[in-house]
């Protein structure tokens, strides 16, 4: 099974909308799970708009519980968890890092963000795991600002950038609300199409074959 954790030491980050994505999009193809270990419950909320189905989304409320609930997973058949983490939970945050093969960051391309980074940068060194941030949630037509932000982050604090962009999209907005995901709105989208990147490159970092499916006519 492989692991991917999203951590951002920021609230507001985008990390229940990235991991329902991937984790939705890896379903496609895979028998996949999103772990849900953030008090708030955001994705377990997600699945309950969803009214169960693919990926399943489980619950855990402890560190000390991650490392059980996903080789039980494991045991059960999944090829895929996506963990989805809390803000400002070093304990958790720094187990899920631990416990996953790549880790991903989301961030937003804007200065109280970036400048924020700095602490999910630590925790990341110290996991010493492949890990990427991922530009969420900024303007659809602003190369300079990602390009900008790209510099920062990988100046000041040595993170490397994912090569596909999640900008401002209504389809995420929309999706999350009915318990679906960008794709599953509108196939044919542009933030459908964006999450289909980001997945097949996330395949890549992992040594996993894509398993796609064409996108029907």
């Amino acid at each position: 099974m492989r692991t991917i954790a999203i951590v951002s030491q920021k609230g507001g980050a985008g990390k229940t909308t990235l991991a329902v994505n991937l984790a939705t999009e890896a379903a496609r193809s895979s028998v996949s799970l999103i772990v849900d270990t953030d008090p708030q419950a955001t994705a377990s909320r997600w699945g309950q708009w969803r009214g169960g189905g693919d990926p399943e989304v489980v619950d855990c409320g402890a560190p000390t519980l991650l490392a059980g609930k996903l080789a039980k997973a494991a045991d059960l058949g999944a090829e895929v968890a996506v963990i989805d983490t809390p803000p400002h939970a070093d304990a958790m945050a720094r187990q899920a890092a631990q416990l996953a093969d790549l880790l991903l960051i989301p961030c937003r391309p804007r200065a109280f963000d970036l400048a924020a980074i700095e602490a999910t940068a630590e925790l990341v060194r110290s996991s010493r795991k492949p890990a990427f941030v991922v530009f969420n949630a900024g303007p659809p037509r602003a190369p300079h600002i990602y390009r900008d932000a790209a510099n920062l982050i990988g100046g000041e604090f040595g993170l490397e950038i994912a090569p596909v962009v999640l900008p401002e999209r209504a389809a995420f907005h929309h999706s999350v609300a009915a318990g679906l995901t960008a794709t599953e709105h509108g196939l044919e989208g542009k933030a459908a199409g964006e999450i289909r990147e980001l997945w097949a490159w996330t395949c890549g970092q992992l040594g996993m074959s894509t398993g796609a499916q064409a996108v029907p006519a």
